[in-house]
């Protein structure tokens, strides 16, 4: 169905701009008035286009995570699928999401299996989520794996939203500090330092190097401009290559308190990917490939992989876990219970929670240190300016 593009008034005479599938443009304008938009501008957009504007590419993973809930709630409730789908659509904000979920729901109506349309998308719908959808449809439990899904990604979703949350404002307050810091150095510094170099009086140490610095910057800014630009690409570039990504994926998981945490975020990460497809009824085998791109990290996926083949060769599942230094021992001492005992979806989901829980604290204590380390840094700097500029002032205004 064609895609129309379009500029509206609303209620308030807001204007809004968005995407509406419809037959024709006159059913596209019908759609807005009932929509109680007035219509100002309606193009249609061709496919080419379509896929080339950005603004329509950025389906977050809160957008997948609402699709999910909505979808499992209608299927509950005994709503046909196709049926689902557009209600869902319709409730959609994103306007890119809702195109592909037209697409699915036309691919569905027209015979094809909700998990081969939705892995038409690769980029909304992972390989993880339509395996999932998959092992319901093969089992005959979609409606049970859907509402599991959707859990599942919530708390997903929920751990790394307090991750980022937690990281916001000690970044806020490091960036404004060291932008603050630049423009005094660039703009206010010099002006002060050139009364303390007119008197011709001998100058401590600190202002001379604060002297140095602020002429630097003054004047070749933009050799920071360009090592930092060069750095960063440097470390994309290293970072696409096998080798290099494996170095840095090392690195970090070994960076003091910072690395304890990536290493269980990546721990319950894999674990709950697991937990998820083996409750969705997908082998073993096929949840360790999967859960191994789900982890996001190469040291990981790796020892997945290697695990991989030792569950492919009849050996035990947990047996790479145990020889790894990258994973604590109770994981792979659980892992092994539960294979033993037949409880192993059981298993991973005891250590989902309780990694998800560390995960928590950790985040928690950190911002705990946070705020008083913050508070040092900017007391170290402004010690520093008053050694530096206030001292020689008030020493030179004093006659010593």
């Amino acid at each position: 169905m064609p895609v129309y593009q379009y500029r509206a008034q609303d209620k308030n005479r807001n204007t809004v701009n968005g995407l509406v599938e419809a037959p024709t443009e006159e059913a596209a304008v019908d759609l807005l008035k009932d929509k109680n938009l007035k219509a100002l501008y309606v193009e249609e957009v061709k496919q080419s286009r379509l896929n080339r504007l950005p603004f329509l590419n950025a389906i977050k993973v809160k957008d997948v995570v609402i699709f999910s809930r909505q979808f499992a709630v209608l299927i509950s409730a005994n709503v046909a699928m196709v049926q689902s789908l557009k209600i869902v659509s319709d409730q959609t904000e994103n306007p890119r999401l809702r195109l592909v979920i037209s697409d699915v729901t036309d691919d569905v109506d027209a015979g094809t299996r909700l998990s081969e349309a939705m892995a038409k998308h690769p980029k909304v719908f992972s390989n993880f989520y339509v395996s999932v959808i998959r092992s319901g449809e093969t089992s005959g439990k979609l409606e049970e794996v859907l509402s599991y899904l959707a859990d599942e990604m919530e708390k997903d979703y929920d751990m790394m939203s307090k991750i980022k949350g937690a990281m916001i404002y000690p970044a806020f307050v490091m960036v404004s500090l060291i932008t603050v810091g630049i423009v005094m150095m660039i703009f206010v510094v010099p002006k002060l330092t050139s009364i303390l170099t007119e008197t011709g009086q001998e100058l401590p140490m600190a202002t001379k190097a604060l002297i140095w610095l602020s002429a630097f910057l003054t004047k070749y800014w933009w050799t920071l401009a360009f090592a930092a630009g060069a750095l960063w690409f440097g470390y994309k570039s290293y970072g696409k290559t096998t080798q290099g990504r494996h170095n840095l994926d090392k690195l970090a998981l070994h960076i003091p308190v910072f690395g304890t945490l990536l290493r269980r975020i990546y721990l319950v990460r894999f674990t709950r990917s697991m937990h998820t497809l083996i409750a969705g009824g997908v082998t073993i085998t096929k949840s360790l490939k999967i859960a191994a791109d789900v982890v996001g990290n190469s040291v990981y996926k790796q020892l997945i992989e290697e695990t991989v083949k030792e569950v492919e060769d009849g050996n035990s599942i947990s047996a790479v876990f145990m020889q790894s230094k990258e994973v604590p021992k109770m994981v792979g001492q659980m892992m092994s219970v539960g294979e033993k005992t037949g409880k192993l979806e059981i298993v991973l989901e005891k250590v989902t929670d309780f990694y998800g829980r560390e995960v928590s604290n950790i985040v928690a204590n950190l911002m705990t240190l946070m705020e008083p380390l913050i508070m040092v840094v900017m007391g170290m700097a402004v010690a520093g300016m008053v050694m530096a500029i206030i001292v020689p002032i008030y020493n030179m205004s004093s006659g010593v």
